[in-house]
Parts: C-alpha cells; structure tokens; sequence
C-alpha cells in the first residue's frame, strides 16, 4: 500500500476499524453495557468521517490501481451517505431503547454499511465495486432481521436476503460477460475497450446485468418487489435506514459504473435507465393509492422517486447527474423529516403505523402536524417547496437531453402520486374523529422533523450551496462543467 492508496482510502479504513473496535469492545465488556455508548460513539465517528471528507486537506487521487477513485463526485456522494447514515442512527436510539431493540450489534453494522456505501460510491472497477456492495448488502439483511421475536422481521430479512443474492448473482453475471468481451474489469479499461458507436451484443448484454442488479438496490421497477415487504416488516429505524443512505449510494454507483466505464454509449444505457423510470414513477404512483400502511405507503413513494432520480441520470449529461444529486440530497432530507415522525407514533406504549391513526392528528400536535404537512407537500412535488425544485430539475434536464416524452411522463407520476400525500395531511387535519395516535418524540428527533421541515421550505429561496456542490462533483464525473443550478430551471452544460 503506497502512501497515495493509504491517502484515499483513509476514511473508509478508520470507519471500519472503529467498526472492529466497537465489536471487540462488545465481545469483553458486555454487550448490553454498552449498546447505547457505542450507539452514539458511531454517531460520532459517521459525523467525524463526513466532516473530514468535506475538509480534510487531501487531495483527490485514485489507489490501488485504479480500483479505488477519490474525486468530487465520490466526496459529495460519501458525506451526503454519513450525514444520513447519522442522522438517522441518532433518532432511533430513544425508539430503540424503550422498545427492548437496543443491541451494540445494531450501530455497528450501520457503521459496516455505511462503509461499504462509501466503497461502493468510490469504485473504479468491477471488483471494488462488488465488494463494496456485498459489505453493504450483507450488514443490511442482518438488520432487517434484527427482531428475531417477531415473525415479519424474519420474513423481512429473508425476502431481502433471497432477493438480494438474486441481484447479485446477475450483476456477476453481467460483470463475468464485460470482463470476458472486454478483457478487463477496470471501469478505464471498459471505457477504453467501447470505442464503437455501440456495444458489442457480449458488452450489451453484460450492461444489461449490470444495471439490473443494481435496480434492484434502488428498488426501481420492476426489480422492486422486496420493497413494501422489507420497509413493513423491518423496525421503524431500520426502514428509515434502508429509505436514506442505501438509495443514494447504489444511485450514485449507478451513475459512476454508467459514466466511467461506458460513458462512450450513453445512448444504449439511457434506454434502460428511462424504461426503469417509467415504470418506477407510475407504479410507485398507482401502488401507493391503495396502502392503508404508512411504511407501506413509504416504500412505494422511494420506488416513485427512484424513478424520478432515475430520469436525472437518463439524460445522460453533466446536467442530468448535477439534477440527479440534488435529488438525492433533498429525497433523503424528506426521508429523514418523514420517519423522524412515524418513529414517534404510538398509541398505548406500541408502535403503531396505519394512517387512521392520524385522523385529527392537528387538533392535539399542531406544530408536528404542520412539519409533516411541509414534508408530504414537498414529497408531491408542491411549489415552493424543496421537493418541487428537485423534481423540477430533473424533468428539465430530461427536457434539454431531447427526452421530453419523459418529463411529461414524470409530471403526470408527480400528479396521480400527490393523491396519498395529500390523503395523509387530510387525515391530520380533517379527518374523522377516532382513537389518534400519541405522538412521542425524542428531543432528537423532534430536531429532526423541525430542521428538515424548515429546509425544505427556506430551501426554495436559496439551495445552501446544494446547486454549486452538485455541479461540481457532476463535473468531476461527467467531465462537462455545469455552470447554474439544474434545479432552477436555467442549468446548461458546456461541452
């Protein structure tokens, strides 16, 4: 190990050493003394990996022989992950904890996934790529599974678990068939050995896997299936997990393998990556009607907005990913406001999640009621809210990539989805009168619900340096400096 490769691999390697510490430190001194410290020491080690990654003095490199890439794009994608990864972890520890859920195992395989995602994000080849996937992959089935007394987490673990060896058996398959036409699993390699206006039928096919194994990591249409089930049946903080980091490291991949290794025929991979939107937004929109489950109802909004990213990336352009990112970011910030509330829903000291327990939910927490209003406005794309500019980016970068047809497409998703947003706030604050739910938050995540409520309406008048960032790293990926924020409308890519 060189000091170049030890020098941009240095967060990964100090998160899963802490990991390893952690573990150790559980093994001798007793697991149950310490859940709660190591819980929040892992809070503490994602914040510190995050800032040091966006101010470490350190320059951008590639390691290990072009397996592992440090660039722009990888460092907005690495801190957006951490922060969520966090975030997260923090609001759950007060949930956890009164429901007997508290294991020192639980923050610890955060950690793991969360380097795997980092990994994932940062690959430069097929391998790196897969290893960084299968860390991620395989701390999550466990937590899904977490609540062993309980028969919908074990077949929540288990449908995850199939489903994803199912997934990563077709991306090897589709890595073993780029490897064997193209000679190489180096994403410079690939690129290199795709000098024709289109792929080989062995390349063709092998992108094909490719990019079906990773829809499956974003749940996009129709690979999606274990989804509702997985978001159901998994503990509420485990959900809020899988609906944050995960989505935007396996999109970010997405959009890495795509540019970096064949980003000479963007115009055969931008076919799939439409057909999956398509499909994702519209029966994301028409699924989610019909939930009465509001975790339910949650994994079919992410299989819609997976959509929504996914038109981003089929534009193909520095202008599409920038669009894409920035959805990304503003998803997860609404994730985190939405499942920092139904982490607070109770009703006799048990966790409850069916929507009629909201029914007048206004009358008894108006703040809290008015937060949630704000998120699930900005989930249904509702000026002038944050969520309205992400979806307005994308569908403008769609627009200027000639695919109109797609955007038009994502408005009338956007439509026929903001039915069972507009549903829950009209349960909050219209709805019959009926046993509600107790709405019991930690200070921790009452800070959360009010914080990304507050973005994502204050966002709208200026993107906290969002559009700069993401144009950036965009620029790093694609190699097209973006000169105006895609969310406002006005983006153009000079090539």
């Amino acid at each position: 190990m060189t000091a170049l490769d030890f020098s941009t691999i240095l967060p990964e390697l100090l998160l899963a050493i802490f990991a390893l510490a952690a573990l150790m430190a559980g093994a001798y001194l007793g697991k149950d003394k310490i859940a709660k410290p190591v819980l929040w020491a892992t809070v503490a080690a994602l914040l510190l990996a995050a800032f040091y990654i966006g101010y470490g003095d350190r320059a951008e490199g590639v390691g290990f022989y072009g397996m592992f890439i440090d660039d722009g794009f990888a460092r907005f994608a690495k801190i957006t992950v951490l922060l969520s990864a966090a975030t997260v972890l923090a609001m759950s520890a007060d949930y956890m904890h009164r429901h007997g859920l508290l294991r020192f195992e639980y923050p610890i395989l955060i950690a793991l996934a969360s380097t795997g995602m980092m990994v994932m994000v940062s690959a430069g080849d097929l391998l790196s790529l897969y290893m960084g996937l299968e860390l991620q992959s395989l701390s999550l089935y466990v937590v899904a599974a977490m609540r062993r007394n309980s028969v919908k987490s074990s077949e929540a673990g288990l449908k995850y678990f199939v489903l994803g060896a199912l997934s990563s058996g077709m991306l090897l398959y589709g890595a073993s068939l780029v490897y064997g036409f193209s000679g190489t699993t180096s994403f410079a390699g690939i690129i290199a050995a795709v000098t024709a206006d289109q792929l080989p039928i062995g390349l063709l096919f092998g992108l094909v896997f490719l990019m079906v194994g990773l829809a499956f990591k974003i749940s996009a249409v129709p690979f999606h299936m274990w989804t509702p089930d997985v978001y159901e049946g998994s503990s509420t903080p485990v959900t809020a997990f899988f609906a944050t980091a995960p989505k935007v490291a396996a999109m970010a991949l997405l959009a890495r393998l795509m540019f970096d290794a064949f980003g000479n025929v963007t115009g055969d991979w931008t076919q799939i990556a439409a057909a999956l939107a398509v499909m994702s937004m519209f029966v994301g929109a028409i699924a989610g009607i019909g939930q009465r489950n509001i975790k339910r109802l949650m994994a079919y909004s992410s299989i819609s907005h997976m959509g929504f990213a996914l038109v981003g990336l089929a534009a193909g352009d520095a202008d599409g990913v920038q669009a894409m990112l920035m959805y990304m970011v503003i998803y997860a910030i609404m994730g985190i406001g939405t499942f920092a509330f139904i982490l607070s829903m109770e009703r006799d000291g048990q966790p409850v999640s069916d929507l009629d327990s909201l029914n007048r939910l206004a009358s008894a927490e108006p703040l809290k009621a008015t937060a949630m209003l704000f998120l699930m406005f900005s989930l249904a794309g509702v000026p002038p809210f944050l969520g309205f500019f992400a979806k307005l980016g994308v569908l403008s970068a769609a627009v200027g990539a000639g695919m109109t047809w797609l955007a038009v497409a994502g408005v009338i998703a956007s439509v026929i989805g903001a039915f069972y947003y507009l549903r829950i706030v009209y349960y909050m604050f219209f709805g019959a009168e009926s046993e509600g739910v107790e709405s019991r938050m930690s200070p921790v995540q009452f800070v959360a619900l009010m914080a990304a409520a507050a973005i994502l309406l204050l966002g709208a008048f200026g993107m906290f340096g969002l559009d700069e960032a993401a144009a950036t790293a965009a620029e790093k990926l694609v190699g097209e400096p973006v000169t105006v924020s895609a969310a406002s409308g006005d983006a153009t890519a000079n090539p």
